[in-house]
């Protein structure tokens, strides 16, 4: 979402709890995790900022779509791991490539973030998905848990935008076309999280175990680590190269109901004009401008969740050898 569709009150309740989610995973995460689930969050982030990147053609709607993968997190690395690792993703996508608002950016985490790893996944994939499954049923529980996932936060941007009472998008049809473009969305995100799990069931079943990654730290991910970072740097060095140039589901979605996608809001507020002041300083590669923004980014996600989740295992242990 950009800072143009929310009031400052709408955008401040979600930076809220937003944050307080974020202290939470960081909490669980502190207390819970390993090197191992430290090594995988870090590798997970830069492939699921990768695949971000290839928007993939909707058919017949001159739409586009892109994964949010937050059900693939959660999926490996569990819930409240896999809530940080999208978080950070978005976090580098809004300061450093300016996509979405910063104002609007705790309702981009709730919409995405919270909403596939802390609701679809434990709520729909975790209780009818056990391991190991046959390849229907993962494909199955994967489109089921993606498309609800998709769907709550196409409902969550619905209720915020309708909230903040500074666009005139008629609420009904803008409603509509939100759930009805993101659902085709969450069948393609699904088909390729069943893939990615169907094929982690057949080389690497114990990472579809994260509660164990995070308290085992024998087991060897090393493998999986390189597998997934070698895959997101030829996601992000030549498939988005690829990518649609069709506008995505929400663009699309204001298109169509208001004839343009750049809304400018009724009201702006000082809010709205300091956090797009902030974000014009951070944004030093606005658009992905650059041939190597994706490989940039990439990084840049890797490092920012080790180092978060690195910090957070050395606190624990400082505080155990105190103790």
């Amino acid at each position: 979402m950009s800072d143009a569709l929310l009031s400052a009150p709408v955008a401040v309740a979600a930076d809220v709890v937003a944050a307080g989610l974020l202290v939470v995973a960081s909490l669980r995460i502190k207390k819970n995790a390993s090197d191992n689930a430290v090594a995988l969050m870090g590798v997970m982030g830069a492939f699921v900022f990768a695949a971000q990147m290839v928007n993939f053609s909707v058919p017949g709607t001159g739409s586009s779509g892109h994964i949010v993968g937050g059900v693939l997190l959660g999926a490996l690395l569990g819930p409240w791991a896999g809530f940080l690792t999208l978080t950070s993703v978005l976090i580098i996508q809004c300061l450093i490539f300016a996509d979405g608002g910063l104002m609007a950016l705790g309702c981009n985490v709730l919409n995405m973030a919270a909403m596939t790893t802390l609701v679809s996944y434990p709520l729909v994939m975790r209780p009818l998905l056990h391991y190991p499954a046959a390849p229907w049923k993962v494909m199955a529980v994967s489109v089921m848990a993606c498309i609800v996932g998709l769907e709550l936060g196409a409902c969550m941007v619905t209720v915020e935008t309708i909230a903040s009472h500074i666009t005139a998008l008629p609420p009904n049809r803008f409603f509509l076309l939100m759930t009805g473009i993101h659902l085709a969305i969450g069948v393609v995100e699904g088909l390729a999280t069943g893939a990615v799990l169907l094929f982690v069931q057949r080389s690497r079943p114990e990472l579809l175990q994260p509660d164990a990654i995070h308290r085992d730290t024998r087991r060897n991910v090393r493998g999986a680590v390189i597998g997934f970072a070698m895959a997101a740097a030829v996601i992000a060095g030549g498939l988005a190269f690829l990518a649609s140039e069709d506008p995505d589901g929400l663009e699309w979605s204001i298109e169509r109901v208001a004839g343009t996608s750049e809304l400018e809001a009724e009201h702006v507020g000082a809010l709205s004009q300091v956090a797009e002041a902030a974000q014009q300083s951070t944004a030093v590669m606005p658009d992905y401008e650059g041939s190597f923004a994706g490989i940039a980014g990439t990084v840049m996600v890797l490092i920012l969740v080790w180092v978060l989740s690195s910090l957070l295992v050395r606190s624990r242990r400082r505080q155990k050898e105190k103790a």
